[in-house]
C-alpha cells in the first residue's frame, strides 16, 4: 500500500438535540459501529464491507433514527431511506420510503449490485426486496416504544465512510427521517451527492440534519469541491456546513474521509455523536 494512504472509518448517529441522557450510550454505539468496520479493514477487507457493517451495527442499535428505532410519520408507520456507495467504480445504490426492511443499508447494497437502477423508492423496492428473496420483516417491529411516546420534532441519520487498506473507498447513509412527516417523504441519505457520495479521488461524504436544506445546495458533493481547494478535511466541513446555514437555511452535520484516509467532521448542531478508528488510535476516538 502507498505510504501516503492511511486506513480510516468515521461513523457518526446523527446531527441534533438529544434531549435525555443517552449520549453516552450513543457514544458507545458508535464506538461499536466503528470497531465492527475497523475489523474488517485491519484483516484486509473492503471499505464497502467495513461501511455496511458499521451501518448495519448502527440500524440495529434502538438509539439511532434508522432501522429499529426508526421515527415515526404522520400515519404512525416507519418509512426508511439508505443509500450505499463506492468511490472507485461510482457504483450506488439506495432506496427510499421502505419499510418491512431491518437493515435498508443491505437492501441499498442489493440494488447496487444489481446494477439496473440506483434509487428504488416504496413500492417498488420492497418488490425487488421479494423478487431477490431479501428478507422482510414486520413494519410494526422497527418501532420502539420511544418513538411511540415521543412526540416530539427530531432529526436523525447514521452514517459511515471508510477507506480500505487497498485505497478503497467507501460510504453508506441510513435513516428513519424526520418525525411526523407526510408519507412517501424522501430525504437527502438516499440522493447521491446529497446527502451520500464517494468518489475516490476526491473522498467520501456521509450527512446529517435538516434534509431538505441538504437537499438543496447538494451537501455531500458541495463539500467534496470545497475539500479540493481548502485541502484539509475538517476545514472543508466547516465550510460545507456554512453553505448549508447560509445559503440552505438548514442545520446538520457531516463527516468526511479524503482520498488518503485522513478525516473530518463538522455540526452546526447541539450535538452528533461520532466514533473512528485509524492505525492512530488503539481505541476509537469519540469526538462529538
Amino acid at each position: 500500500m502507498n505510504s501516503k494512504f492511511q486506513p480510516s472509518i468515521i461513523v457518526h448517529g446523527g446531527a441534533g438535540p438529544i434531549r435525555d441522557d443517552s449520549l453516552p450510550a450513543r457514544l458507545d454505539g458508535c464506538k461499536a459501529a466503528a470497531l465492527a468496520g475497523w475489523k474488517i479493514i485491519e484483516a484486509g477487507g473492503s471499505a464497502l464491507d467495513a461501511v455496511e457493517l458499521a451501518v448495519v451495527v448502527l440500524e440495529d442499535n434502538p438509539l439511532f433514527n434508522a432501522g429499529t428505532g426508526s421515527t415515526l410519520n404522520s400515519l404512525g408507520k416507519v418509512e426508511m431511506d439508505a443509500a450505499i456507495m463506492e468511490g472507485q467504480s461510482l457504483r450506488a445504490g439506495a432506496v427510499a420510503a421502505v419499510s418491512g426492511i431491518k437493515n435498508p443499508i443491505k437492501l441499498a447494497r442489493r440494488v447496487m449490485e444489481d446494477g439496473r437502477h440506483v434509487l428504488l423508492a416504496g413500492e417498488g423496492a420492497s418488490l425487488f426486496a421479494r423478487q431477490i428473496g431479501f428478507p422482510q420483516c414486520a413494519p410494526d417491529s422497527l418501532v420502539v416504544e420511544r418513538e411511540k411516546k415521543r412526540w416530539d420534532s427530531k432529526h436523525g441519520t447514521v452514517g459511515c465512510v471508510a477507506f480500505g487498506s487497498k485505497g478503497d473507498l467507501a460510504v453508506g447513509t441510513s435513516t428513519g427521517g424526520i418525525f411526523n412527516k407526510l408519507p412517501g417523504r424522501v430525504g437527502d441519505s438516499p440522493l447521491i451527492g446529497c446527502g451520500t457520495y464517494a468518489e475516490s479521488t476526491l473522498g467520501g461524504v456521509s450527512c446529517t440534519g435538516d434534509g431538505e436544506a441538504i437537499i438543496r445546495v447538494t451537501l455531500a458533493r458541495r463539500a467534496l469541491e470545497i475539500l479540493k481547494n481548502v485541502g484539509d478535511p475538517g476545514q472543508a466541513c466547516e465550510a460545507a456546513l456554512s453553505v448549508l446555514v447560509e445559503e440552505g437555511g438548514g442545520q446538520g452535520g457531516l463527516i468526511l474521509v479524503d482520498w488518503r484516509g485522513r478525516v473530518g467532521w463538522a455540526r452546526s448542531t447541539t450535538l452528533m455523536p461520532v466514533g473512528l478508528m485509524s492505525p492512530r488510535h488503539a481505541e476509537p476516538e469519540l469526538p462529538f
